[in-house]
């Protein structure tokens, strides 16, 4: 059933006390909120309230007046001056005045943590060239408009519903897409009558999420066989002394132990230096090579096999001609 329209014979005394809102708007919004100002004032003087312009301060203001009669009217002046402060254009902003539009502005900077996530996912809101936005707004009947950390939306209450849904879900890695399936069967659905008072549950879409492990899975692993006992604790340091006999002795015979060890492991270590800087000068094996056969000569310094090949081959052009 549609709303009905609140006018000044269900309120002739007015409001009794004046209630007013304010807000802040970005500096590169004020020629556009100068040069459309008038028309808002219009538009406001006609429900009764007032609004003023700081533009040193970069601050607008709505407040109640004797005329107003309508109390809700001053909370849509407030949503009015918020959707101008967040670049929604006046043609737009002013629908939020008639009751059966509202406006919503969704924080959407808090949802994601990483800033790289976070614009690819504000990206899927809007789509390429726009194609995912301009869906949404026709399947919805609202106005969406993504800036910054929010995104704004103006229309009934019903499409501003599912444009939240849409909008959250997707800054939960959620894509858009399957909403916009699901709306469009919607809408089809609600031109039938005969489905119209039904549950559309068995003719929507079900998404099943399918989280996909990235961790690759060890190949050929063998399963150990259980053993009810527990494995052998590892022996402390005080057991291997106990076991090698060093700590029965004395502090000096330790001291000397351990200098000794430590000679050993110098002496090693210069060796093994040595040894690197003497593979330099160690001068590399010669691959051995197959020698070519010489061709037989004579001793007159004549190739016989050579020769022996002009001949056959000029027997073999004279046969051929005679033939």
């Amino acid at each position: 059933m549609p709303i009905p329209k609140f006018s000044k014979e269900d309120n002739p005394t007015g409001v009794i006390r004046k209630s007013s809102f304010g807000i802040l708007y970005p500096k590169y919004k004020e020629a556009y909120i100068r040069e459309c100002w008038p028309l808002v004032k219009k538009a406001l003087s006609q429900h009764g309230v007032d609004c003023n312009l700081n533009a040193l301060e970069s601050w607008m203001e709505v407040s109640t007046t004797r005329k107003t009669y309508d109390p809700a009217i001053i909370l849509k002046a407030r949503d009015m001056i918020k959707l101008l402060a967040r670049s929604v254009p006046f043609e737009k902003a002013v629908l939020v005045l008639q009751d059966d539009y509202a406006s919503e502005i969704i924080q959407i900077g808090n949802l994601v943590r990483n800033k790289a996530k976070f614009i690819k996912r504000r990206k899927r809101i809007v789509g390429s060239q726009g194609s995912t936005l301009k869906a949404i707004e026709l399947l919805t009947n609202c106005y969406v408009m993504v800036q910054g950390n929010t995104v704004s939306a103006l229309g009934p209450y019903k499409g501003l519903h599912w444009v939240r849904k849409i909008v959250v879900d997707t800054m939960k890695n959620v894509h858009p897409i399957y909403h916009i399936k699901s709306l469009m069967i919607m809408k089809e659905l609600s031109k039938d009558p005969k489905l119209k008072n039904e549950s559309w549950d068995r003719f929507l879409p079900k998404f099943k999420n399918k989280s996909i492990s990235k961790r690759k899975a060890p190949k050929n692993k063998k399963k150990k066989e259980y053993t009810p006992f527990p494995p052998p604790q590892p022996e402390s340091k005080i057991d291997k002394q106990l076991a090698s006999g060093e700590y029965f002795l004395d502090e000096d015979a330790k001291k000397t132990k351990k200098m000794n060890f430590r000679q050993e492991k110098r002496q090693k270590a210069v060796l093994e230096r040595q040894e690197k800087r003497e593979k330099a000068f160690i001068a590399p094996e010669e691959k051995k090579g197959k020698k070519r056969k010489a061709p037989e000569e004579s001793s007159s310094g004549v190739d016989i096999e050579a020769f022996k090949k002009k001949i056959k081959s000029a027997q073999d052009k004279k046969r051929h001609r005679k033939s």
